[in-house]
């Protein structure tokens, strides 16, 4: 038998044609993976609301939709305990004050909403927001919520809210990504107080809510 032939020292060499489909495989993975990022900059609608998700070059979500009512009756729906009880929440605590409570509970014992910061009677109010209880950490540092209020005609006013303060990390981005549907859901919610009527609870829980505070 004869000898085996001997190991080559270093690994044949590839044809041209080799190396270009290499390189091309090589470019297709790198085109898939930076086709897997997020947008910086992303927009969509659900219901009748606006949503812009900006994440980059500053994280900040953007919500925008035209509620059939007054500008008087959008704003009293907002700022009062038995406006929020129309829409939001069956028991809520509001006073319209710097660090005055703007707060939802609910039925499972959950708090939401948050500290009043600033506002402007009829156009703007500003809210240190709380986060859900499953973002711990974002809940205890906070985010800024800003709603806008801007009358169109004598019936429809136009309501936006900007999220801004975002910090990074796993539960931020969570939080973030969270938030960009449950306060579109917000705002469906109020848009839905007018055009259909205020929110029976009744019905909603199957049995009478506890009042509001």
């Amino acid at each position: 038998m004869p000898p085996p032939l001997p190991l080559p020292s270093q690994p044949p060499r590839r044809g041209r044609h080799g190396a270009v489909a290499a390189a091309l495989l090589l470019a297709a993975a790198q085109a898939g993976l930076a086709g897997t990022a997020p947008p910086a900059v992303e927009r969509s609608t659900k219901g009748a609301v606006t949503v812009t998700v900006t994440r980059a070059p500053e994280k900040r979500l953007d919500f925008e939709v035209v509620v059939p009512a007054s500008l008087d009756d959008v704003w009293q729906a907002f700022t009062t305990p038995g406006g929020l009880v129309t829409w939001l929440t069956p028991a809520a605590k509001v006073e319209l004050r710097l660090g005055g409570p703007w707060e939802a509970d609910f039925p499972n014992g959950k708090t939401g909403g948050g500290t009043i910061l600033s506002f402007l009677p009829r156009e703007m109010l500003a809210v240190a927001a709380l986060a859900p209880e499953a973002y711990p950490t974002v809940r205890r540092e906070r985010t800024q919520a800003v709603f806008r209020f801007e009358p169109i005609d004598a019936a429809h006013t136009r309501v936006r809210l900007a999220q801004i303060g975002w910090q990074a990390g796993p539960e931020w981005d969570a939080a973030f990504a969270y938030l960009a549907d449950g306060n579109a859901q917000l705002l469906n919610s109020l848009h839905h107080r007018f055009a259909a009527g205020p929110v029976d609870w009744q019905a909603v829980f199957g049995q009478r809510p506890p009042p509001g505070r």
